[in-house]
């Protein structure tokens, strides 16, 4: 499996605070079944998103942890500095070498959304929306989903939620979303080893109980690798 959304990098953010807790994040994911990580540090208003820096944290992980592979992406905030910088610097943003990047719609306003989504593909990049099932106004307007995909969003819902810790509406949109076709990825979004932790089978397994065994693959298997690879992705 490939987990394309995790906060795995050291001291950077809200994600994990120590080598120790990064090293622990990857033995787990490795017991789980994750072959591949991306680590997407937070590029918000709380924490300032340097790539070189960052690059630099990945390939000492990449020589602490030889069993796995890693890219680089960024768990990317929607506010208008971020947009405009992503507009003229889409490569800064996006996962390793590729035209993907991920996309975290505010939880204050989801108004312009689908527009950003379009102005970010004109700039070459392929937003994927990161856990809209997470999202107080999108869970209130599910409508809104639509408007995503229909400008060319990808979506990717968050593991856990689908196996219940964010509550049960959260849990409710991810089988519904699912019903309908309409998520690429299921990603851990982890943090660290507690509530938060990179594990992806639970979730693949409740997915396939709901869309079947084939279709659940690809939202951890041949979608995520796709992304990685830069190839186009298919829907489930």
């Amino acid at each position: 499996m490939i987990d394309i959304h995790c906060h795995l990098l050291p001291a950077i953010d809200d994600g994990a605070n120590s080598w120790e807790v990064t090293l622990e994040m990857c033995r787990m994911a490795q017991e789980d079944g994750i072959q591949h990580i991306v680590a997407t540090p937070h590029a918000n208003d709380s924490y300032a998103y340097d790539r070189a820096s960052h690059h630099a944290l990945l390939e000492e992980l990449r020589a602490r942890v030889p069993a796995m592979s890693f890219s680089l992406g960024c768990d990317f905030h929607l506010s208008y500095e971020n947009i405009e910088d992503a507009k003229r610097n889409p490569a800064r943003y996006a996962i390793g070498d590729t035209a993907y990047m991920l996309v975290e719609p505010s939880n204050f306003s989801v108004f312009s959304v689908a527009q950003t989504i379009r102005e970010l593909r004109t700039a070459g990049l392929v937003p994927i929306v990161t856990h809209p099932e997470r999202n107080p106004l999108i869970l209130s307007r599910p409508a809104i989903l639509k408007d995503l995909a229909g400008a060319g969003g990808l979506i990717q819902i968050t593991a856990n939620s689908l196996t219940g810790a964010w509550g049960k509406p959260a849990q409710k949109m991810c089988e519904v979303m699912l019903r309908d076709r309409m998520v690429h990825f299921l990603a851990s979004d982890a943090h660290g080893v507690g509530k938060r932790p990179p594990i992806l089978s639970a979730a693949r397994d409740a997915a396939c109980r709901i869309i079947g065994a084939a279709a659940a693959e690809k939202l951890v298997e041949s979608n995520p690798a796709a992304v990685v690879r830069n190839q186009p992705v298919a829907g489930i």
